[in-house]
């Protein structure tokens, strides 16, 4: 579900406000139906920002919010003075709301604080826990290379208003030298992360979701030997990688990450991201779920040894192994259009689940059909090249229709062709090609689209609940998709193994601020897309109201007003559900003019 800004008109006034909006699959593509109009609050609503307070101290919105700038504080009245109304002017304009937004929600989570005490104060002009706020908040809003944040970023926004630091003072060198000192504290920030996620969200971390990913590199990375060549999920395997595996809650909240070589397998690395989650959080009999890349008997046999639990994927190919179990009618509904069966495993100390899903069907059915229709398309091609002559080595032949096969490996199973030489040419044909169709592979398939297999060592009897645990396994695959669409992890231009790691870290961190976002705006009950909600903040901007002014002893001075701009009413709406107060105004500074 995302937010939608909707304005109407009725009579000559123009109203804007926000619908919630919820995307759904149809026949005939995507489509679009509002779940609720988010007009104005009534009395019996209550702030996101409210029930998070109650869950951290048992109270409501302190007195002081986090989101306050901490620096001005207004000044008493003053005599009254005069204003020449021709001098007043608007400059120095800056993006406020969404850095004003990351800022707080840093706050929230006590990161300035951790790192504070992580990283000790020297003789830095700027304390390395606020370098670290400036990367992430940056890789959140605008995500883009710090050469960008020098040049253009930082100096756009009010981050220096609300941290405190001059813009000359945020440049290259100081933003690499913080990633360098935030990298050796990646253990403690996981650690302070899972306690107070956990306290702010009421996470439990009995299941957890493991799923792995690369990213690509633009150079030669000679100084990062974990740069490889693998398999990519970028499609850019002409490149150098790097292969991460996070682990998150069933809620999709982060609860810890490892980088792997970039040749990696994804079942090598299992028992080492156990292992880690266990020295970090103690042991525990959690259940693990992951997809069919990372199964492997030694794996299964690793955790049941350790007295964990599991719910995995399997290979398409294992699924031909419980084919009578397919035709039984005996199926339960886990939801509309999915149904699910348990199956004893072979051994007894496993079982299995059958799932059959009417979308996958449908979609699988179609790819074959497509297939089959441009293979049999090819081989029409490869048999006329044979009756014309132009085809007459045989090797050559069974070279093309290796291709073949390879291009539309999903029907290649379909036919039964044969190729073989003519004892008696006729014309110039040397070859005879002829194919038929494969009936036990069509009759296979018909049984078998739409169907997957699960394996686990739970006893759990209830097929749907294993299922739907499995199928939270796409809150894992959204987060990987949200940190390289939104959070732009990929390309990695850093050619250093270290500065590798830390950019991770920061698009980590960065991840961390998107979904307790998420979760905020999810209790506000404004869905749970936070790009929404930044790009709409963005809009709100501070300024330099300047005001040309007379004093009642006649000296004359220049007022600055540092203000914030006034939301429009739809912003408003947005405010109030998250329960936040604007500023008003960030300082004052008063330019006396020399006689």
């Amino acid at each position: 579900m995302f937010l939608k800004r909707l304005e109407r008109r009725k009579g000559c006034k123009k109203h804007t406000y926000w619908a919630l909006v919820e995307s759904y699959r149809t026949g005939k593509g995507s489509r679009h139906r509002v779940v609720a109009y988010l007009g104005e609050l009534s009395k019996q609503e209550k702030s996101g920002w409210e029930q998070l307070g109650r869950r951290l101290n048992g109270q409501g919105r302190p007195q002081r919010t986090l989101f306050d700038p901490p620096d001005y504080v207004e000044p008493a009245d003053e005599a009254s003075v005069l204003v020449k109304l021709k001098g007043i002017q608007l400059q120095r304009l800056r993006d406020f709301g969404d850095v004003w937004l990351a800022l707080g929600v840093w706050r929230l989570l006590g990161l300035d604080a951790l790192l504070e005490d992580l990283i000790p104060a020297g003789r830095e002009d700027v304390p390395w826990s606020v370098v670290a706020s400036i990367l992430t908040i940056a890789r959140l809003c605008e995500p883009s290379s710090e050469l960008h944040i020098e040049d253009t970023w930082y100096r756009r926004t009010a981050l220096d208003d609300l941290l405190g630091v001059p813009i000359e003072k945020v440049h290259t060198d100081r933003l690499y030298e913080g990633l360098d000192r935030l990298l050796p504290h990646k253990e403690s920030i996981e650690r302070h992360l899972k306690k107070r996620l956990g306290d702010l969200f009421d996470l439990t971390y009995d299941l957890l979701l493991y799923d792995i990913t690369s990213t690509y590199f633009e150079g030669q990375c000679v100084r990062n030997p974990m740069g490889k060549h693998g398999y990519s999920r970028d499609n850019r395997s002409d490149c150098l990688q790097v292969c991460i595996g996070l682990v998150v809650t069933e809620e999709g909240m982060p609860l810890g990450y490892e980088v792997y070589d970039g040749n990696t397998h994804d079942s090598t690395t299992v028992e080492t991201i156990v292992n880690a989650m266990e020295k970090k959080y103690g042991q525990a009999n959690r259940v693990w779920v992951m997809d069919r890349g990372m199964v492997s008997e030694a794996n299964l046999k690793f955790l049941r040894e350790k007295n964990g639990s599991y719910i995995v994927g399997t290979p398409k190919a294992m699924l031909r192994q419980f084919d009578k179990y397919l035709i039984d009618k005996d199926w339960h509904e886990a939801q509309a259009g999915v149904q699910v069966k348990l199956v004893p495993g072979p051994d007894g100390h496993e079982t299995f689940v059958l799932a059959r899903s009417e979308d996958r069907q449908k979609k699988e059915k179609a790819m074959h059909d497509r297939f089959i229709e441009r293979m049999e398309a090819a081989l029409v091609k490869l048999q006329a090249s044979a009756k014309s002559g132009r085809l007459k080595d045989e090797a050559i032949a069974n070279q093309r229709l290796g291709r073949l096969n390879q291009r539309y490996w999903r029907a290649a199973s379909a036919f039964s062709v044969k190729i073989k030489p003519i004892r008696q040419p006729k014309d110039k044909q040397r070859l005879s090609i002829t194919w038929t169709r494969n009936k036990k592979w069509r009759d296979w398939a018909a049984i078998s689209e739409g169907c997957y297999l699960l394996r686990t060592n739970l006893t759990e009897t209830d097929p749907a609940t294993l299922w739907k645990r499995y199928i939270q396994l796409t809150e894992a695959e959204w987060a990987f998709r949200i940190t390289k669409d939104e959070l732009r992890i990929r390309p990695i231009w850093h050619q250093k193994e270290e500065r590798v790691l830390a950019h991770i870290l920061i698009c980590f961190l960065a991840y961390v601020l998107w979904k307790s976002l998420a979760q905020w705006i999810h209790r506000a009950g404004l869905g749970d897309a936070p790009r929404t909600i930044i790009e709409e903040f963005a809009k709100i901007k501070s300024g330099d109201v300047v005001l040309p002014a007379k004093m009642a002893d006649g000296s004359k001075r220049t007022i600055r007003l540092r203000c914030v701009t006034t939301p429009d009413e739809a912003q408003k709406v947005l405010l109030n559900r998250l329960g936040l107060e604007l500023p008003q105004r960030l300082k004052r500074i008063d330019e006396i003019e020399q006689m």
